[in-house]
């Protein structure tokens, strides 16, 4: 065990490693509390869908070049959430249908992009499509600018959904009823859209494109076999998500295994323990 904590104090004294726990910790932590609210609304679909057309975007910065593809990733993944939220309200489109379309079409495109234009000679496609898909360990590799931009937007996040708490908790429970008292539904469903959005593109440097879901899905879920009200879940799906972000993290940077899956194997650990307690709590 000794061991473990020194070769644990020997990592910690590189920049990019408290980095990525830094940015690891408040991207779990945003996911977490927007997952609720996906989960209430079955919007869980979403964040799979916009996570494909993240993938997409990453691909179109790839082969223009960018130094910082996070300002067009944010672009163009907001761009869809927006789309996503209107599509869904359209009697012509189903949103499940439409989430599809997008998705397919953005890794379809992603894909096929980066075989037609690796980003170099030497490029490694299936390395990058599986550093893009699943993670991988990206997130040790963000630069600093990255990481500020990523606190930042974080923090916004945070802020922005402690502010309108109450407005998001009536949009998530009875919509019908939030409207005919005068809140504008609209407005605020447009704005989670966004934040969900704001936190896709972050978590994608953490557990890849295929695995944000689960980052989204599994903490609130725990939280709800055990919980009832509506702050309860919220705040145990936040701690849920942090200690198994942190957890995973370590374990991958002691053991070598890729982040993404590590982080996503702790939150169904978690999963499973909360659903044993949640059955032995309806026994008593």
């Amino acid at each position: 065990m000794t061991g473990v904590f020194t070769k644990l104090d020997y990592y910690l004294q590189y920049p990019f490693v408290r980095y990525a726990l830094i940015v690891g910790i408040l991207v779990s932590l945003c996911s977490s509390l927007l997952g609720v609210t996906l989960v209430l609304k079955r919007y869980s679909f979403i964040g799979d869908g916009l996570s494909h057309v993240a993938f997409g975007a990453m691909a179109i910065a790839a082969v223009m070049r960018f130094s910082n593809n996070m300002p067009l990733v944010l672009f163009v993944t907001i761009g869809s959430a927006i789309l996503l939220l209107q599509s869904g309200q359209n009697a012509k489109v189903n949103g499940d249908a439409a989430i599809g379309m997008i998705s397919v079409a953005s890794l379809a495109i992603g894909y096929m992009l980066m075989n037609l234009f690796p980003a170099s000679a030497t490029s490694n496609i299936s390395a990058d499509v599986c550093t893009s898909l699943f993670g991988s360990t990206s997130i040790l590799t963000l630069s600093k600018t990255e990481v500020s931009l990523c606190i930042a937007l974080s923090i916004i996040v945070l802020v922005v959904f402690f502010l309108f708490y109450n407005k998001i908790f009536s949009v998530t429970f009875d919509e019908s009823f939030a409207r005919a008292t005068g809140v504008k539904t609209n407005v605020y469903n447009l704005m989670i859209a966004t934040l969900i959005a704001v936190i896709i593109v972050l978590a994608m440097n953490l557990v890849g494109s295929l695995l944000i879901s689960a980052l989204v899905i599994f903490p609130a879920i725990s939280a709800m076999r055990v919980h009832k009200s509506f702050l309860s879940v919220t705040i145990v799906s936040a701690l849920i998500s942090v200690v198994c972000a942190t957890l995973g993290m370590i374990v991958s940077i002691l053991a070598g295994t890729p982040i993404g899956s590590t982080i996503v194997i702790a939150d169904i650990i978690a999963y499973a323990g909360y659903s044993c307690a949640g059955s032995i709590a309806k026994k008593y």
